[in-house]
């Protein structure tokens, strides 16, 4: 019997197993491939926690994947961490399946290790699971969630006392403390009233919500007089089924952004996501719905956010008075832009804009327009969330974080990418420019003319199961083995491996250190202000692309753009078909 074999009889044969896990895998005793893809590994703890389909089997989001998971991290904590057992952890979750039921498990776990948990008593956004755990002091913070992922999906994605995603070193150590529990299906855990009565549960109300509003009329750039004054604005705001709808309606009205439409239908906390193909708001099919209702309003701006609201999509009249979904690059660009312009004009010598590897170069060149520093850092907020902190010890000043999967961060009073933060800034930002006469698309093409024609873009190519894993990792072996020269007429500069941290220089084999973490990224650094990043993805099955590309017109940018993305196309699909 293989091994996978063993796993599956060892749950199948336990008396104590979850009826409804039970009656699955019952339904699941004749196909023997989805029982291999549910017991041949464990569901992984990456960088920053699980994720995962729903479903028995120890490579499934269940509670007994949940229980093991809480168990290590609880472990982790007390040997890591001072007072962890009167600060407690802070846990959150949104509007998934399962979402409540395994924040609750989460806390049931804790306890058991003598454990305190603050749990918050409504479905609430990420960003808010950040700001709890700064604002109560906890040791940790757990946020049930799959974001943007398609409803067979959950999650589990932990923070540290920071209120920042955890980074690769503190994960490594939590995936140790995982391992060393041999068997998932016996984690010890108390009950929910022995909890509440002993006070180790702790149900979060509204006061969170309160400080956390109090925090975000702080970020607006309008004098005190014409935050009061009633805006003229017309919104249109969809939360597609997830957290964001009160708290984005309560920052908007405290500012006197009074003009809102609710797409009604979104509003609806579904786990199904049955409005939309996918509740993303970077899938521009996911403003199909705001797009109908702002033509029916004759909206200014609409805005979009994700389930768990820690990104935010925005669509805006274009000049041909349709409305357009700006990309996430477009949108940071707008916003720091917007930020600077109504920043001190004597910034400290120590401000930064903190953006990833793979969002756009338009950033550095407005941050160096003000005189402000760029920090690149790895994909993945939880990177710009360290640096951060880290400015607590180097005295530099936060600006701005920003990457182009839809994430921004205005003020660090959270530590990971906030939606609710960015909705209100855009909206006053539209606010601001609809004064002067403008668009914010209007204002993007300024920008453009001033700093050149900035076009990105990413393909992607899914390969789920343990076969599709071994073929993503096949792609990225190869990629270093064989490093291109030239793509899409372009040569290659710089071949930039954050695997093995060296840049190298093509012609002369100079190679200069990345002082960034080691992590399975290929970065090509091309002619003509281009590049290309090739990388795994950290939460879905996929092996994603970006492109970026730097020309004086839209039609020349737009043609080199392709010219990219249908040659490393080819690159890739050639390898996979190998």
């Amino acid at each position: 019997m293989s091994h996978w074999e063993n796993v599956y009889e060892k749950w199948r044969s336990f008396e104590r197993l979850n009826p409804d896990l039970k009656q699955e895998l019952d339904m699941l005793a004749d196909n023997q491939k989805k029982l291999e893809d549910a017991f041949y590994t464990e569901l992984t703890f990456g960088t920053g926690g699980m994720r995962g389909e729903l479903g028995p089997g120890t490579n499934r989001m269940n509670i007994y994947t949940v229980r093991k998971a809480v168990n290590g991290l609880a472990n982790y904590l007390q040997d890591y961490v001072e007072d962890v057992h009167e600060r407690g952890v802070a846990v959150a979750y949104d509007s998934r399946y399962k979402s409540q039921e395994f924040a609750l498990e989460t806390a049931k776990v804790l306890g058991a290790h003598g454990v305190k948990s603050y749990v918050f008593d409504t479905i609430h956004p990420t960003p808010l699971l950040s700001f709890a755990v700064r604002y109560l002091g906890t040791a940790a913070g757990v946020m049930i969630t799959a974001s943007h992922n398609p409803p067979e999906y959950n999650g589990f994605k932990v923070y540290n006392e920071d209120g920042g995603q955890i980074i690769p070193e503190e994960a490594s150590d939590i995936i140790d403390y995982i391992q060393e529990t041999e068997d998932e299906l016996t984690v010890s855990y108390l009950e929910q009233d022995e909890l509440e009565e002993q006070k180790m549960l702790n149900w979060i109300g509204l006061e969170a919500d309160n400080a956390y509003l109090e925090q975000l009329a702080g970020i607006s750039r309008l004098d005190a007089g014409e935050r009061q004054q009633d805006k003229d604005l017309q919104i249109v705001f969809t939360p597609l089924h997830g957290t964001a709808h009160d708290l984005v309606l309560r920052g908007l009205e405290q500012l006197k952004f009074n003009h809102v439409d609710v797409v009604e239908e979104q509003a609806v906390a579904d786990p199904e996501f049955s409005t939309v193909e996918s509740p993303n708001p970077e899938e521009h099919q996911a403003f199909t719905m705001a797009i109908e209702l702002g033509k029916r309003t004759n909206a200014d701006v609409l805005i979009g956010t994700d389930p768990d609201a820690d990104r935010l999509g925005v669509a805006v009249k274009d000049s041909s008075d349709a409305y357009t979904v700006l990309t996430g690059n477009q949108l940071g660009a707008l916003m720091l832009d917007y930020i600077l312009n109504h920043s001190d004009p004597a910034l400290p010598g120590d401000a930064r804009l903190i953006k990833t590897i793979v969002t756009s170069e338009l950033g550095r060149k407005i941050a160096g327009n003000y005189g402000v520093e760029t920090i690149d850092t790895l994909t993945g907020f939880k990177y710009i969330g360290e640096k951060i902190r880290q400015f607590e010890s180097t005295g530099e000043t936060f600006v701005f974080g920003y990457e182009e999967s839809y994430g921004y961060l205005v003020s660090d009073f959270t530590r990971d990418k906030d939606a609710v933060q960015a909705a209100v800034l855009a909206c006053e930002m539209a606010y601001y420019w609809k004064k002067q006469g403008k668009t914010l698309f209007d204002v993007l093409h300024d920008l453009y003319e001033k700093y050149g024609y900035h076009l990105e873009d990413m393909s992607s190519l899914t390969l789920k199961g343990k076969e599709g894993a071994e073929k993503i990792a096949s792609i990225m072996e190869t990629i270093r083995k064989e490093p291109l020269t030239e793509v899409g007429g372009l040569q290659v500069k710089y071949v930039e491996d954050y695997l093995a941290g060296e840049r190298t220089a093509i012609g002369t084999n100079r190679t200069e250190t990345i002082e960034l973490p080691q992590e399975n990224v290929v970065k090509y650094i091309l002619e003509n202000d281009s590049w290309i990043c090739l990388r795994p993805s950290g939460t879905e099955p996929k092996i994603k692309c970006y492109y970026g590309v730097c020309e004086p017109g839209k039609q020349e940018s737009q043609e080199r753009l392709a010219s990219l993305k249908h040659d490393m196309e080819d690159v890739i699909n050639n390898i996979h078909n190998d």
